[in-house]
């Protein structure tokens, strides 16, 4: 017998650095960075790399995924800061906050070693697609709102609070997939979809998603398989992957900036109209049930009967605030808290805005309202996720 919520298909460790800014912009200065240099699109071979990367992202407010050459340069740069460890990939993360409301899920691995086997959640059963202990780091950026920084003629500020990661992680490059995942879901209610986008070969990636289809003929009648989105390495591979799956797919999720990616252009997400417009686009082209879009002041879902999805949704919200407010170690207690709490009067009105545009189409569920100094800002989506999915039963 397996679990009714099955996760699947990566894990990691992740290195998360208490980001001090004396030191960024020590490193801004000795690599003699010019504002020209900083961006988020540029190939990171080494640490001045790194370093222009982070300062392109705190310029934008972005947040994102990238390649480094190496894990030697994470674990290089990553010794000039404090710092914890932690376990990432949305399957991982959305297993530990599902757990926090008494709920154990089946999990797809593909990497294990002495932290994961520490820090995975005791009561989920999972496989491996490893034969033997491999540990890839991530790197886990995040910077606050206001945070700033000057060196020389370079000026960077946060104009906005978001997380970075950066990795060389062979298993997430190879994505394994363990056939045996198919024992572990044979009961299962619902299925997440995620963690392909760091997949640089088209020849493995068709074949892992091979395997993926099968096992999803594995599940029971009904059952739901939510795809999460990522930040692609290869924005290429995004359609391949919901190419393959579309057929099985019951929700595709998406956060703000995976969104606009799709679109291939930038939308006024504070604006109703603009948005229900794009979602309707999207929606058309995609060929996919129900889109969820969640993002800092509300989560909604699109598509027919999208008001199924309303305690989910809030769910979701509410999991996601509650680890932005409290990060790791929040309880049952906090987030029931935060559930109950009222949202924002401007989030409010553009929820019922967007629902009453397209009630038939539309489910817009505002952000609890809460007040935090140094937020959370890793793994929000995944939080989402792990309210989401156990709502879903």
């Amino acid at each position: 017998m397996g679990e009714a919520i099955a996760l699947g298909f990566c894990n990691n460790v992740d290195c998360e650095i208490d980001l001090d800014l004396r030191i960024l912009q020590n490193l801004a200065l000795h690599y003699r960075i010019r504002s020209d240099e900083v961006g988020m699109g540029r190939e990171i071979a080494s640490e001045r790399d790194l370093v222009c990367s982070i300062l392109g992202f705190m310029r934008s407010g972005e947040g994102g995924e990238r390649f480094v050459r190496g894990s030697g340069l994470i674990e290089q740069f990553a010794g000039r800061f404090a710092k914890k460890i932690t376990l990432g990939g949305t399957s991982v993360r959305a297993a530990i906050a599902m757990g926090k409301l008494g709920y154990a899920a089946a999990l797809h691995l593909i990497t294990l070693n002495d932290h994961a086997r520490r820090l995975l959640p005791a009561n989920c059963p999972y496989v491996c697609s490893n034969a033997k202990d491999s540990y890839y780091p991530h790197l886990i950026v995040q910077f606050d709102e206001g945070d700033r920084l000057q060196a020389g003629d370079l000026v960077i500020r946060a104009t906005r609070p978001n997380r970075l990661i950066y990795h060389c992680n062979a298993d997430r490059l190879e994505m394994k997939i363990n056939p045996d995942f198919a024992d572990l879901i044979a009961d299962a209610r619902v299925l997440l979809v995620s963690g392909f986008n760091a997949m640089q070969s088209e020849r493995l990636l068709q074949e892992r998603l091979a395997t993926v289809a099968r096992l999803l003929d594995v599940l029971p009648s009904g059952a739901a398989v939510f795809l999460e989105d990522g930040g692609y390495h290869t924005r290429a591979f995004k359609p391949l992957v919901y190419g393959a799956l579309r057929s099985r797919l019951s929700v595709y999720s998406m956060n703000e900036d995976e969104f606009q990616a799709h679109l291939g252009r930038r939308v006024n997400v504070s604006d109703a109209g603009q948005t229900r417009a794009a979602l309707a686009a999207l929606h058309k082209r995609l060929g996919i049930p129900t889109l969820v879009l969640h993002r800092a002041d509300w989560a909604l879902a699109y598509g027919d009967g999208a008001e199924r999805y309303a305690e989910a949704l809030k769910a979701g919200v509410a999991m996601a605030t509650t680890r932005f407010r409290h990060g790791d170690d929040f309880t049952f207690e906090q987030y029931r808290s935060i559930a109950q709490a009222a949202p924002l009067e401007e989030n409010a009105r553009f929820a019922q805005a967007l629902n009453a545009s397209a009630p038939e189409r539309i489910c817009c569920v505002p952000v609890p309202a809460v007040e935090q100094a140094k937020p959370t800002t890793i793994g929000l989506g995944d939080a989402f996720v792990g309210g989401f999915l156990p709502a879903l039963l």
